[in-house]
Parts: C-alpha cells; structure tokens; sequence
C-alpha cells in the first residue's frame, strides 16, 4: 500500500511525489506491459488508448472495450468495430445474445435464420448511423459496410467468450460450419491464461 502524506518539510513534499510517480509507473505498466492483464487495469480507462487490432480480417479495426479475457467480464463483452468500406463480417453464428448499435456509417446486415440444415438465403436489412439491432442466438448472419464511409458499431454479447461457427456461403450445411474458438481477438489472451493454469 502506498500512503501519501502531506506536510510542510521537503522531505515529506519529495516523498508524496515519489509515491505518486511510483502509483502512475505501477498502473502505466499494469495497462500497457502485457494486453492480457486483468488485475491491475484501472476501473476508468481511456477508449483511445485501449489496444486496436484488424487480426487479419480485411479492413476491420477491432476494440474490445470490455471483455471477458481481457477485463474479467462474465455477463457481457463490449466491442467497438469500424469496417472500412466494403469490409464484412465472415457469415457466421454463435450461442449468445448480440446487440449492436450503429455509431457512424451505413451497411446492410445479413440475417438467416438457422432452422434449416443450411443457413438459406439472408434477409438483407439496411443499417446506419442511430440504427439498433440484435441478432438472434443461433442464427447465421453477416455485417457489411456496404456505404462510401467507415461503418463504426458498438457491439455487446452476452457469455462471454464466444465460440462462433463461421460458413464459407449461406448454403454450407451447418454440420460442416468450422467452430473458432478462442476468436481472434481472444486468442492471444486466452493463451497465456491457459499457460498460467498449468
């Protein structure tokens, strides 16, 4: 624990700003010395800082703001995503709930329900800035800024970490949809907390 006290000598002036520098390096490091870190993160964190990703998806930028690997969550998981124009989601489903809300930019979403053997042909719905949406569990869809400008949503998932079943088309049969699971953004996280447990 670090006590700061304040007094009149400049000696307990010296000590107060050590400590403070001291409780800055210790939370500087707590934040960016490992992208993993759960304990240690401060409660109030700074979006511009938090670290960005495109994982190997063309033209997304992938934050999570608050998520179950990274920050602890057990309930829900918050990402921030900006699709440049064109980019997409891979058509995929997954076992939780899904909200997203529309930031900035305009897109189509891609929405099939799952009670074929198939996903099927989607139902298209177009999206943009305000716009609100979920996705039903299980049900196979696809993000897609399909506007001129940067497509940027606020995603929230329930149970986190997900496992999400991703498909090559709409009419790859279910059966042969490939799990990925930790997901990208998850992985590298995941990892080290496997390797802490051993």
């Amino acid at each position: 624990m670090i006590l700061i006290s304040y007094g009149s000598s400049s000696s307990s002036q010296i000590a107060a700003i050590f400590s403070v520098t001291l409780l800055l390096f210790y939370f500087s490091e707590a934040t960016l010395g490992s992208p993993c870190l759960i304990n240690g993160l401060p409660i109030v964190r700074n979006i511009s800082e938090l670290p960005q990703d495109s994982y190997g998806i063309p033209g997304l930028t992938h934050m999570t703001v608050a998520g179950s690997v990274l920050h602890g969550m057990k309930e829900v998981e918050i990402w921030l995503q900006t699709f440049a124009p064109g980019a997409a989601t891979p058509i995929h489903r997954h076992s939780c709930e899904e909200v997203f809300v529309v930031q900035k930019g305009s897109g189509t979403l891609y929405l099939a329900e799952t009670h074929e053997s198939v996903p099927g042909k989607p139902v298209e719905f177009p999206i943009s800035a305000n716009s609100t949406f979920h996705i039903p569990i299980n049900d196979a869809h696809q993000v897609k800024n399909t506007g001129h400008e940067d497509l940027q949503v606020l995603v929230i998932i329930s149970r986190p970490p997900i496992k999400i079943f991703t498909y090559d088309d709409w009419f790859m049969p279910h059966t042969a949809a490939r799990l990925k699971f930790p997901f990208y953004w998850d992985e590298q996280c995941f990892q080290e907390s496997q390797k802490d447990e051993l």
